[in-house]
């Protein structure tokens, strides 16, 4: 809110996240109450100032990222907002062919490519559309539940050696946002219909960021995408 002194009141500018899509560079660098607004966002899709709330457009996505090695000056993300995010993919260092790219992009002048629009917002909100109505099998939903399930219970799938290595298990949203990303990607391969495949093919995209180890499986050089590894051997596919 911004104080009008010819007028004598507040007025309100909408800032940055009112927009179709939000890049959070260094999410974690970010203090409290600036994540804690990102939330409500995320969540409510809406923005709340003093006693009134302003919705955000559709579609509303957010970006964010971190960088997993410098840690100093950083806040941790409350296991709520992490949740909050879809999916987790890990960057890793690009390949000697997409370096030298780099390197001749800012050192030779390379002209920069021009940036198009390669679709409207009504046609990304009718490819939403289009994503919910892709089919799963009752058998796809329960494999689904079953990789979701052996994160918090893995006694029950033959895993008691995983026990001890996770402090915490994928939560309701696991589940839901593994069934949403498996038919998106059926989507993308142009079936409208979800296949085991499509869940293996994303599910550590999903789970990573939201199952919990414990200091035995740090001390164990054990991470999350063993833990997955080990689930999706263990887990029966329709």
């Amino acid at each position: 809110m911004i104080y009008n002194q010819s007028k004598n009141e507040f007025i309100v500018r909408q800032g940055p996240i009112f927009a179709n899509f939000i890049l959070a560079d260094e999410i974690n660098r970010a203090p409290a109450k600036v994540q804690s607004a990102l939330l409500e966002a995320m969540q409510e899709r809406q923005v709340t100032l003093g006693d009134t709330s302003y919705k955000l457009p559709e579609p509303f996505l957010v970006l964010a990222t971190q960088n997993p090695i410098e840690q100093e000056g950083t806040y941790p993300l409350p296991e709520a907002q992490v949740d909050r995010f879809m999916l987790k993919v890990v960057v890793s260092y690009p390949s000697k062919a997409e370096e030298q790219h780099i390197i001749r992009q800012n050192t030779m002048g390379l002209v920069a490519p021009t940036i198009n629009s390669v679709a409207s917002t009504s046609e990304i909100l009718t490819a939403k559309d289009l994503v919910r109505q892709v089919y799963v099998d009752e058998k796809v939903e329960n494999y689904i539940l079953d990789i979701v399930f052996a994160t918090r219970f893995p006694d029950n799938y033959g895993l008691s050696k995983l026990k001890p290595l996770i402090g915490f298990g994928g939560s309701p949203r696991a589940s839901i946002n593994l069934a949403l990303a498996s038919k998106a990607y059926a989507f993308l391969n142009k079936r409208g219909y979800v296949i085991p495949e499509d869940v293996r093919s994303i599910c550590k995209d999903v789970l990573r960021h939201r199952i919990g180890l414990t200091y035995e499986a740090e001390a164990e050089n054990v991470n999350v995408e063993d833990v997955i590894n080990e689930i999706l051997k263990a887990v029966n596919v329709p």
